[in-house]
């Protein structure tokens, strides 16, 4: 499955124009059954049986399966300006996020991340530190009644109820309330919901009386209603005023950023899009993360007690801020690696080309899909010895390094995660403050949970670890 980047000679005829694949019988409609039915399984076969790039029909579409480091960094830096974003996960998409800096493409992409990118800087991301830590301590100070020494609890609600709490407090300035729980269920039922419209070629109205559509209908509500609200809040009032005293918010921010190079502001619509997809992935995704690198403590005390021992001995039991960062790095290397075990996009969103490329020895057409998959690149021998073990020394300093491309939980190129810096540090700091008050077990005759697809990548049953104080 070597990938070999010599140029392939174009004199031959007999040569093919395409790498092996799957079959495509049925213009390939069974393949996306078993796509359906269990995504990471196929990705892992169509792998191990075609290669490092495979190219397969699915119904009118031609797509190429890139599974190589080079390959991933090839078509999405190299060739970031010939790819857009498959068209229809930008209209399932836009759908819960409008016109944001998710899914738009060419000039309003270019103006949103310009716009956008001070708001998201490692120096601006740092000063929200202090929502988030107060975020953990509510959160955390009452997991376990009062009197009892240890208590079982259900992760999944745990860090959905915290990552909650810190998205509210950064973007709009208010700790969670009553309504916090029905926000995040909704989240994850747009999440699922998203993940099965991808396999129809069009999404049916919502207003049919089809299963889920109410489901849907009432996640997109729930959504929209407490966003608006917020904004409309923030706009008749003279300043924000949060839980801390604090007036610099997400969304102040983004109510007063103005375009570089016009002067423009972004529109009343685009605030509320950028507050959307700021509030449903600035949630998810770490709630996601945190999950798994939960579950990964539990099953490996030893690596728990590491990350304990660290903590302490930096923290002194203070509250962890970004400044403490630096001197976390075995903690780091914990979510680094759940991050590459359990990646919560673990698949990258389709491109097409818009022009044709080459990669590697092959001369990929226009209008083609390219499907890049982290999932199986993270899980690859080839760049992580034992792939399947949890191993966080991969990420210390001073172990081998990771080639380029190995390692994307949050993309590469021009559309690299515009949070990954708020993610990072959200995740330090909530595990850091867990770790300080608890010891973490899995209960006896627990099952290994199973990951699933949905937009993230989701335990398909809950996962639940007892809590013991320190």
């Amino acid at each position: 499955m070597t990938h070999v980047a010599s140029p392939r000679s174009t004199s031959s005829p007999a040569l093919p124009t395409t790498p092996p694949g799957p079959s495509t019988r049925w213009w390939g409609l069974p393949l996306l059954r078993e796509m359906r039915r269990d995504y990471l399984a196929f990705e892992d076969r169509l792998h191990r049986a075609h290669g490092d790039i495979s190219f397969m029909q699915l119904g009118p579409e031609r797509a190429w399966n890139l599974m190589h480091p080079d390959l991933a960094r090839e078509a999405l830096v190299t060739h970031a300006q010939h790819l857009v974003r498959w068209e229809r996960g930008v209209e399932v998409f836009e759908q819960a996020f409008g016109q944001s800096v998710l899914v738009t493409e060419g000039d309003t992409w270019q103006r949103q991340r310009r716009m956008l990118m001070p708001a998201f800087t490692p120096k601006k991301v740092a000063e929200y530190s202090e929502f988030m830590s107060d975020a953990g301590k509510n959160c955390f100070v009452s997991l376990i009644p009062a009197g009892q020494s240890r208590a079982t609890i259900h992760m999944d609600a745990l860090w959905s109820r915290v990552a909650m709490d810190v998205i509210l407090r950064v973007l709009f300035g208010q700790v969670a309330s009553n309504d916090s729980t029905e926000a995040a269920e909704a989240t994850q039922t747009l999440s699922a919901t998203a993940y099965q419209e991808m396999f129809h070629p069009l999404t049916l109205p919502d207003w049919l009386p089809l299963p889920g559509k109410a489901a849907k209908r009432r996640a997109m509500q729930v959504l929209r209603q407490l966003v608006q609200r917020h904004i409309d809040a923030h706009r008749h009032s003279a300043a924000t005023i949060t839980a801390t005293g604090a007036t610099d918010t997400l969304l102040g921010m983004l109510l007063s950023l103005q375009d570089p190079e016009t002067g423009q502001p972004l529109s009343a619509q685009e605030v509320f899009d950028q507050c959307m997809v700021s509030f449903q992935a600035g949630h998810e995704t770490s709630a996601t993360a945190l999950l798994w690198w939960s579950h990964l403590m539990a099953n490996h005390p030893h690596a728990a007690q590491h990350a304990q021992a660290e903590v302490d001995a930096v923290l002194r039991g203070s509250n962890p801020t970004a400044e403490h960062l630096p001197q976390l790095p075995w903690l780091t290397a914990t979510l680094k690696e759940t991050l590459r075990l359990y990646p919560p996009i673990s698949a990258l969103m389709t491109r097409r080309t818009t022009a044709p490329i080459q990669l590697g020895e092959w001369a990929i057409p226009k209008g083609h899909l390219l499907r890049i998959t982290p999932w199986v690149i993270h899980r690859d021998k080839r760049w992580f010895t034992q792939p399947d073990q949890f191993r966080p020394e991969r990420f210390l300093e001073g172990a081998p390094s990771i080639p380029r491309g190995a390692w994307l939980p949050f993309g590469t190129g021009p559309r690299v995660c515009i949070g990954q810096h708020f993610t990072l540090l959200e995740m330090t700091l909530l595990a850091a403050m867990l770790l300080q008050r608890y010891r973490l077990t899995r209960p006896q005759g627990a099952p290994e949970p199973k990951p699933v697809m949905h937009v993230t990548l989701r335990p398909e049953q809950p996962i639940v670890l007892v809590l013991e104080r320190r």
